[in-house]
């Protein structure tokens, strides 16, 4: 396998779900891509069906403001509050994983 070669890169970023099935719809900023793309890496379950999903559209993690990664804008708009409560149970990089994402301390981890 080529990561097995080259190691590659993981970028947190902000995702958008929807299950078809029972149609719940959930956000997340623990959203884990390849570097450089849109490429998910761990799905998220749904928590009424319990069925994994990828999003279906994932955005950088930044200030809607100020287009920045951190900052000090008094209004924050979504994306930023990465201290919200992470249901680690329906995370794919959680469950049964060696890394959880709340033990993230930064946005890069090889592969």
């Amino acid at each position: 396998m080529l990561s097995e070669l080259f190691p590659q890169f993981l970028e947190q970023k902000y995702g958008y779900f929807h299950c078809k099935d029972c149609k719940t719809r959930w956000e997340s900023a623990y959203v884990w891509c390849i570097s450089g793309s849109n490429k998910v890496y761990f799905k998220q379950l749904c928590r009424k069906c319990q069925k994994g999903f990828n999003p279906y559209r994932v955005e950088a993690i930044q200030c809607q403001t100020c287009f920045k990664t951190r900052c000090s804008c008094p209004q924050k708009k979504r994306h930023i509050d990465l201290t919200r409560p992470h249901r680690q149970e329906l995370c794919g990089r959680c469950k049964g994983k060696r890394l959880s994402c709340d033990n993230t301390y930064s946005f890069k981890y090889i592969v």
